[in-house]
């Protein structure tokens, strides 16, 4: 399928490894120029350099932390006109909520709740305006189903859904549209971490935490970042405009719910 986004640009921030590194994968394979982002040059560098050489598409790298206003000016600056807007940063580390000073609190919000939003402010007006505009927040499967540990990613993350569930209404008529995508357990560092963390709370070695938790997810094993990646990709095509305020959870299953 053409998802007819050939010539588009698309800033993708924290997209030098894991989930955003799949979706700037995915929209390079699409014909998208891109703006990506990390806070290590090597890293970020190797990730251009592959997309550089397997698509063939433009690719500006900018080497900054997205939760800052200069992170965020760069790479405003790099696309002043963004078609398509992948917001994913980092979260706060696995903690016990006891251990959450006032300074952590702000912060973990700051991550995962102003920086998407203080992002959205910046390109939404301009999308609407040339009639065609794609935002895709990266935020987690704990919206719906807790995880002891990532109290503060959970809330921020479910505070950011709510408030774009009004806003992504208001501009949906303009070709606009603001989704979600909710991961699982994806094959990434980021899931590591938190293994590490919950094998270690639970008195488990990792090995024998990571074959229950496999165990646990019907599909019986992580996801890989690049069907992540995909599903990323089909929400910022031409073929997606019906689809806004929504929030599509990738977890092979793991979420019981039949609604």
């Amino acid at each position: 399928m053409d998802l007819g986004l050939k010539g588009k640009w698309a800033i993708v921030c924290a997209s030098s490894r894991g989930l955003g590194r799949a979706c700037a994968m995915a929209l390079a394979e699409e014909g998208v120029n891109l703006v990506i982002n990390g806070r290590n040059t090597e890293t970020l560098s190797a990730t251009a350099a592959e997309i550089r050489t397997t698509y063939g598409v433009e690719v500006v790298e900018v080497v900054a932390d997205v939760s800052t206003p200069v992170g965020q000016k760069a790479l405003l600056a790099a696309c002043p006109q963004p078609d398509i807007l992948v917001n994913n940063n980092g979260g706060p580390p696995s903690r016990d909520f006891r251990q959450l000073d006032r300074a952590a609190l702000l912060e973990g919000v700051t991550q995962n709740f102003v920086t998407p939003l203080e992002l959205i402010q910046a390109v939404v007006d301009g999308m609407a305006e040339r009639g065609f505009g794609r935002i895709v927040n990266i935020t987690s499967l704990s919206v719906y189903l807790p995880l002891a540990g990532l109290d503060l990613s959970s809330g921020a993350r479910a505070g950011l859904t709510s408030f774009l569930a009004g806003v992504s209404r208001t501009i949906a008529g303009r070709n606009v549209t603001i989704n979600s995508i909710l991961p699982g357990k994806f094959d990434t560092d980021r899931i590591r971490s938190t293994s590490r963390f919950a094998a270690e709370k639970a008195g488990m070695s990792e090995a024998d935490y990571d074959e229950k938790q496999r165990g646990e997810i019907p599909a019986k094993r992580l996801g890989r970042p690049e069907e992540f990646g995909k599903a990323c990709a089909f929400l910022c095509s031409t073929h997606a405009g019906y689809i806004t305020g929504k929030n599509l959870i990738l977890d092979g299953g793991l979420y019981p719910s039949a609604f």
